[in-house]
C-alpha cells in the first residue's frame, strides 16, 4: 500500500476578534525534516507571520492519518495558546488583514521581487504527498492525474471570504494563489528528463527565485520520494482532509496502474485545465464543474461520482486492506451531504451576520475529530 502524508497551513488569529495576528515567530520553531520518515510535530514558518505549517509523517491508513492530523493541529493550538492566539483551518482570513512577511532572507527577496502578489499572499493550502517508486512513475502519475485535480479543489474549497467581504468564490485562495507565475496545471511531461528540463528552464528565466517556487498543482517533491498534490484549500474539518488524502492516494495508484498497462495520458489541453480549475474555484460543490472525461459542464455531484468511479478499484483495495471497507466513500458521502468548508462558513455568516463569529466557529471546528 502506498503511504501518504499531509502538510497543512493554518491561520493564527486573535482569540477574541478573530483577526489574523503576526505571531508565527513565537508559535513555530525550526524543524529539521531530513527524510520522509522524520517524526516531528513542530510547526514551521511560512511566507507570512500570520500562518504556520504542520506536517504528518507518512501514514498507511485513514485511522493513522486522522490521528496524526488531530495531533498536529492540537500541538499547534497549544503553542498558539501560550502566546494568546488560536489556530484555525481557514484557507483565507474572513476579516481584513495586512499580512507581514516573515523576516527570512528568502521570503524578503520574494516580497521584493513579487511586490503586491507576495504582500497579499496570506492563503492556506493542503498538500498531499503520495509515495511513488521512481521518478519515472512519478512523472507518469503527474501526466495522468491532471484532469482530476480540479474536483479536489471543489471538494476542499474553504475560502469564500476575502478582506471582509464575500468574494463570490468557494475558493478565493485559488484566485490569489494563481497570481504566482509558476502556479497552476501543467502540460504533459512524458519523462523525468523533460520534467527537470522544464523546471530548470523556468528557474533560468529569472522570474523564479529557485526551484522551491515551482508551484504546479501537482509536482515531484524535491525532498521526498513522493508526488505532491498542492491544488487544495486547507480543509476546515479533519475528516475532509482525510477524504482528500485518501482520494489523492487512489488517484496516484490508478494513474500508476494505467502507466504500467501502457495506457496513454489524457491529452487535455492546459487551457481547458485552467478553465476547469477556475470553475472549481468559483463553484465549489454548489454549481457545475468541468467533467474530467468529457471536458464539458456537468453538475458537481456528477463529477464527484465520475471521480469515485475512476479511482474505485484502488480506493476499495486500500480501504479493504486497512480493514475499513468503503470508509472513504462513507466519508465522502458525509462531506457531500453537509457541504465543504466554504458552505459551512457562509452558513455561519448567514445566521450571525458576523465574520468574527465565522472565525470563532472555525477555531472550534479545527480541533474536532469529526
Amino acid at each position: 500500500m502506498r503511504t501518504f502524508g499531509v502538510e497543512e497551513e493554518l491561520l493564527l488569529v486573535d482569540a477574541t476578534t478573530g483577526a489574523p495576528v503576526a505571531l508565527a515567530d513565537l508559535v513555530a520553531r525550526p524543524t529539521v525534516r531530513d527524510s520522509a520518515t522524520t517524526d516531528s510535530a513542530s510547526s514551521v514558518h511560512e511566507l507570512q507571520r500570520e500562518q504556520i505549517e504542520t506536517a504528518t509523517v507518512p501514514c498507511s491508513s485513514l485511522d493513522e492519518l486522522t490521528a496524526q492530523l488531530i495531533e498536529r493541529r492540537t500541538i499547534a493550538a497549544r503553542a498558539a495558546h501560550r502566546v494568546g492566539a488560536e489556530v484555525t483551518a481557514l484557507a483565507t482570513s474572513p476579516l481584513p488583514v495586512e499580512p507581514s512577511v516573515t523576516l527570512d532572507e528568502r521570503y524578503l527577496k520574494m516580497a521584493e521581487l513579487y511586490a503586491m502578489t507576495a504582500q497579499e499572499q496570506l492563503t492556506c493550502g493542503c498538500h498531499v504527498h503520495v509515495s511513488v517508486a521512481s521518478e519515472e512513475e512519478g512523472v507518469a502519475v503527474l501526466d495522468r492525474i491532471r484532469p482530476w485535480l480540479p474536483p479536489l479543489l471543489a471538494l476542499s474549497a474553504n475560502s469564500p471570504f476575502w478582506q471582509g467581504r464575500d468574494s463570490g468564490y468557494a475558493s478565493y485562495r485559488r484566485q490569489v494563489w494563481g497570481r504566482w507565475p509558476s502556479s497552476g496545471p501543467t502540460e504533459l511531461f512524458g519523462t523525468p528528463q523533460v520534467y527537470h528540463e522544464t523546471v530548470n528552464a523556468m528557474v533560468r528565466t529569472g522570474a523564479l527565485l529557485d526551484e522551491g517556487m515551482i508551484y504546479f498543482d501537482a509536482r515531484l517533491s524535491r525532498n521526498y520520494p513522493t508526488v505532491e498534490i498542492r491544488v487544495a484549500d486547507v480543509c476546515l474539518r479533519v475528516t475532509d482532509a482525510v477524504v482528500l488524502a485518501s482520494v489523492a492516494r487512489a488517484l496516484v495508484e490508478t494513474a500508476a496502474r494505467e502507466w504500467r498497462r501502457d495506457m496513454p495520458a489524457q491529452a487535455a489541453r492546459t487551457e481547458t485545465l485552467y478553465l476547469a480549475t477556475w470553475r472549481a474555484s468559483r463553484s465549489g460543490l454548489q454549481d457545475d464543474l468541468v467533467h474530467p472525461v468529457t471536458g464539458q459542464s456537468a453538475p458537481a455531484e456528477v463529477v464527484v461520482r465520475a471521480l469515485l468511479e475512476h479511482i474505485g478499484d484502488a480506493l476499495a483495495e486500500a480501504d479493504a486492506e486497512a480493514g475499513h471497507a468503503d470508509a472513504t466513500t462513507g466519508l465522502m458521502q458525509a462531506l457531500l451531504a453537509r457541504g465543504n468548508g466554504a458552505m459551512h462558513q457562509r452558513q455561519v455568516y448567514a445566521s450571525t451576520g458576523d465574520l468574527a463569529a465565522v472565525v470563532r466557529n472555525a477555531v472550534a471546528r479545527t480541533l474536532l475529530a469529526e
